[in-house]
Protein backbone atom coordinates (compact mmCIF):
# COMPACT_ATOMS: atom_id res chain seq x y z
CA UNK A 1 0.00 0.00 0.00
CA UNK A 2 1.49 3.24 -1.05
CA UNK A 3 1.81 6.14 1.69
CA UNK A 4 1.74 9.01 -1.02
CA UNK A 5 -1.12 9.81 -3.41
CA UNK A 6 0.13 10.62 -6.88
CA UNK A 7 -0.49 14.39 -6.25
CA UNK A 8 2.19 14.23 -2.79
CA UNK A 9 4.25 12.35 -5.53
CA UNK A 10 4.43 14.96 -8.24
CA UNK A 11 4.67 17.74 -5.30
CA UNK A 12 7.81 15.71 -3.98
CA UNK A 13 9.15 15.01 -7.40
CA UNK A 14 9.74 19.06 -8.02
CA UNK A 15 11.00 19.71 -4.68
CA UNK A 16 13.88 16.82 -5.11
CA UNK A 17 14.85 18.51 -8.89
CA UNK A 18 16.22 21.17 -6.76
CA UNK A 19 18.79 18.48 -5.39
CA UNK A 20 22.34 19.18 -5.96
CA UNK A 21 24.46 15.78 -5.09
CA UNK A 22 23.37 12.27 -4.98
CA UNK A 23 21.99 11.33 -1.23
CA UNK A 24 21.49 7.53 0.39
CA UNK A 25 18.98 6.28 2.67
CA UNK A 26 20.00 3.66 4.72
CA UNK A 27 17.35 1.98 6.13
CA UNK A 28 18.23 -0.49 8.88
CA UNK A 29 15.42 -3.03 10.00
CA UNK A 30 15.52 -6.30 11.19
CA UNK A 31 13.41 -9.85 10.38
CA UNK A 32 11.56 -10.14 13.49
CA UNK A 33 9.91 -8.22 16.56
CA UNK A 34 9.82 -4.83 14.70
CA UNK A 35 5.98 -3.89 13.83
CA UNK A 36 6.73 -0.69 11.32
CA UNK A 37 10.13 -2.29 9.53
CA UNK A 38 8.27 -3.30 6.29
CA UNK A 39 6.24 -0.21 6.23
CA UNK A 40 9.43 2.02 6.45
CA UNK A 41 11.18 0.14 3.98
CA UNK A 42 8.33 0.12 1.60
CA UNK A 43 7.96 3.84 2.47
CA UNK A 44 11.68 4.82 1.77
CA UNK A 45 11.41 2.37 -1.99
CA UNK A 46 8.50 4.86 -2.74
CA UNK A 47 10.32 8.56 -1.95
CA UNK A 48 13.80 6.62 -4.10
CA UNK A 49 11.63 6.80 -7.27
CA UNK A 50 10.87 10.20 -6.76
CA UNK A 51 14.09 11.69 -8.14
CA UNK A 52 17.30 10.12 -9.41
CA UNK A 53 19.79 11.40 -7.17
CA UNK A 54 17.96 9.42 -4.58
CA UNK A 55 19.28 5.85 -3.53
CA UNK A 56 17.84 2.98 -0.76
CA UNK A 57 20.29 0.88 0.86
CA UNK A 58 18.42 -1.69 2.70
CA UNK A 59 20.71 -3.10 5.68
CA UNK A 60 19.58 -5.76 8.61
CA UNK A 61 20.91 -4.22 12.23
CA UNK A 62 21.86 -7.98 12.91
CA UNK A 63 23.97 -8.93 9.42
CA UNK A 64 24.77 -5.30 9.13
CA UNK A 65 25.86 -4.83 12.42
CA UNK A 66 29.51 -2.88 11.71
CA UNK A 67 27.57 -0.58 9.22
CA UNK A 68 25.18 0.11 12.20
CA UNK A 69 27.79 0.94 14.92
CA UNK A 70 29.20 3.06 12.60
CA UNK A 71 26.43 5.25 12.63
CA UNK A 72 25.14 4.42 15.94
CA UNK A 73 22.16 2.78 14.63
CA UNK A 74 20.75 0.89 18.15
CA UNK A 75 17.06 0.57 16.80
CA UNK A 76 14.84 -0.55 14.31
CA UNK A 77 13.63 0.88 12.02
CA UNK A 78 15.85 3.40 11.09
CA UNK A 79 17.02 5.81 8.50
CA UNK A 80 20.56 7.04 7.72
CA UNK A 81 20.61 9.84 5.75
CA UNK A 82 24.26 9.62 3.86
CA UNK A 83 26.06 12.46 1.21
CA UNK A 84 27.35 11.35 -2.44
CA UNK A 85 30.59 9.94 -0.61
CA UNK A 86 28.43 7.87 1.55
CA UNK A 87 29.28 9.62 4.63
CA UNK A 88 27.64 9.77 7.52
CA UNK A 89 26.27 13.16 8.10
CA UNK A 90 25.27 12.68 12.11
CA UNK A 91 21.46 12.61 10.60
CA UNK A 92 19.18 9.61 12.02
CA UNK A 93 15.42 9.12 12.20
CA UNK A 94 14.33 6.23 14.29
CA UNK A 95 10.72 4.92 13.04
CA UNK A 96 8.83 5.68 9.93
CA UNK A 97 8.86 9.51 8.79
CA UNK A 98 5.57 9.93 8.44
CA UNK A 99 2.43 12.09 8.83
CA UNK A 100 3.78 15.89 9.97
CA UNK A 101 7.32 14.06 9.60
CA UNK A 102 7.98 14.12 6.54
CA UNK A 103 8.36 17.92 6.75
CA UNK A 104 11.87 16.85 8.67
CA UNK A 105 12.52 14.18 5.93
CA UNK A 106 12.47 15.85 2.97
CA UNK A 107 14.57 18.96 4.27
CA UNK A 108 16.65 16.65 5.87
CA UNK A 109 17.36 15.14 2.04
CA UNK A 110 17.70 18.64 0.37
CA UNK A 111 20.36 19.61 2.90
CA UNK A 112 22.41 16.62 2.85
CA UNK A 113 22.16 17.12 -0.96
CA UNK A 114 23.81 20.24 -0.72
CA UNK A 115 20.58 22.48 -0.38
CA UNK A 116 20.12 24.80 2.29
CA UNK A 117 20.81 28.31 4.05
CA UNK A 118 23.69 28.52 6.24
CA UNK A 119 23.02 29.34 9.60
CA UNK A 120 23.79 33.13 10.98
CA UNK A 121 27.32 33.13 11.59
CA UNK A 122 26.91 33.92 15.96
CA UNK A 123 25.44 30.37 15.83
CA UNK A 124 28.57 28.97 14.01
CA UNK A 125 30.98 30.75 16.34
CA UNK A 126 29.60 28.70 19.59
CA UNK A 127 29.13 25.26 17.42
CA UNK A 128 32.71 26.01 16.26
CA UNK A 129 33.43 25.93 20.08
CA UNK A 130 32.45 22.32 20.77
CA UNK A 131 35.16 19.91 21.76
CA UNK A 132 33.20 16.77 23.20
CA UNK A 133 30.74 14.73 21.17
CA UNK A 134 26.99 15.84 21.18
CA UNK A 135 23.76 13.45 20.86
CA UNK A 136 20.75 15.46 20.41
CA UNK A 137 17.61 12.96 20.74
CA UNK A 138 14.04 14.51 19.82
CA UNK A 139 11.02 12.29 20.60
CA UNK A 140 7.70 12.68 18.09
CA UNK A 141 4.53 11.94 17.36
CA UNK A 142 3.18 11.73 13.71
CA UNK A 143 0.69 13.39 14.38
CA UNK A 144 2.59 16.49 16.33
CA UNK A 145 2.64 19.72 13.96
CA UNK A 146 5.05 21.19 15.97
CA UNK A 147 7.79 18.70 16.36
CA UNK A 148 9.43 18.14 12.57
CA UNK A 149 10.25 22.17 13.35
CA UNK A 150 12.44 20.51 16.26
CA UNK A 151 13.82 18.07 14.49
CA UNK A 152 15.14 20.22 11.80
CA UNK A 153 16.87 22.55 14.27
CA UNK A 154 18.93 19.51 15.46
CA UNK A 155 19.76 18.08 12.26
CA UNK A 156 20.74 21.54 11.21
CA UNK A 157 23.28 21.50 13.96
CA UNK A 158 24.24 17.74 13.23
CA UNK A 159 25.20 19.26 9.78
CA UNK A 160 27.38 22.10 10.72
CA UNK A 161 29.36 19.87 13.59
CA UNK A 162 31.08 16.51 13.00
CA UNK A 163 30.96 15.93 16.72
CA UNK A 164 26.86 16.50 17.03
CA UNK A 165 24.54 13.10 16.19
CA UNK A 166 20.85 13.91 15.84
CA UNK A 167 18.09 11.82 15.79
CA UNK A 168 14.09 11.72 15.52
CA UNK A 169 13.18 9.00 17.75
CA UNK A 170 9.12 8.42 17.34
CA UNK A 171 8.03 8.19 20.41
CA UNK A 172 5.01 5.33 20.00
CA UNK A 173 7.28 2.75 18.18
CA UNK A 174 10.34 2.84 20.84
CA UNK A 175 7.61 3.39 23.79
CA UNK A 176 10.89 2.36 26.52
CA UNK A 177 12.93 4.38 25.24
CA UNK A 178 10.58 6.94 25.83
CA UNK A 179 9.43 5.81 29.19
CA UNK A 180 12.94 6.16 30.25
CA UNK A 181 13.17 9.94 29.99
CA UNK A 182 9.54 10.29 31.07
CA UNK A 183 8.29 11.62 27.73
CA UNK A 184 4.75 12.89 28.00
CA UNK A 185 4.84 15.55 25.76
CA UNK A 186 5.90 16.43 22.35
CA UNK A 187 8.53 17.05 20.95
CA UNK A 188 10.94 16.40 23.86
CA UNK A 189 14.34 17.02 23.42
CA UNK A 190 17.55 15.18 25.11
CA UNK A 191 20.76 15.89 24.91
CA UNK A 192 23.50 13.55 25.99
CA UNK A 193 20.68 11.65 27.86
CA UNK A 194 21.17 14.46 30.60
CA UNK A 195 19.60 18.03 29.40
CA UNK A 196 16.25 18.29 28.26
CA UNK A 197 13.33 20.77 27.05
CA UNK A 198 10.32 20.16 26.10
CA UNK A 199 8.62 22.56 22.57
CA UNK A 200 9.97 23.35 19.34
CA UNK A 201 12.19 26.02 21.18
CA UNK A 202 14.71 28.56 19.24
CA UNK A 203 18.19 27.29 18.43
CA UNK A 204 19.38 29.90 21.05
CA UNK A 205 17.68 27.28 23.43
CA UNK A 206 19.06 24.34 21.27
CA UNK A 207 22.47 25.43 21.92
CA UNK A 208 22.50 26.70 25.84
CA UNK A 209 21.63 22.87 26.68
CA UNK A 210 23.90 21.54 24.24
CA UNK A 211 26.94 23.85 25.87
CA UNK A 212 26.61 22.18 29.31
CA UNK A 213 27.45 19.15 27.48
CA UNK A 214 31.10 21.07 27.16
CA UNK A 215 31.91 22.00 30.49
Amino acid sequence: MSILNDQISNQLKEIFAEMSRDVTLAVFTQKSGCETCEDTLSFMKEIETLSEKIHLEALDLDVDAERAAVYNVQMVPSIVILNDKKEYLGIKFNGIPAGHEINSFIPAILEASGVGEALPQVYMETINTLSKPVNIKVFVTLSCPHCAGAVQKAHKLALESPLIDAEMVEAQTFDELSNKFNVSSVPKVVINDQYEFVGNQPLEVFLEEIGKTQQ
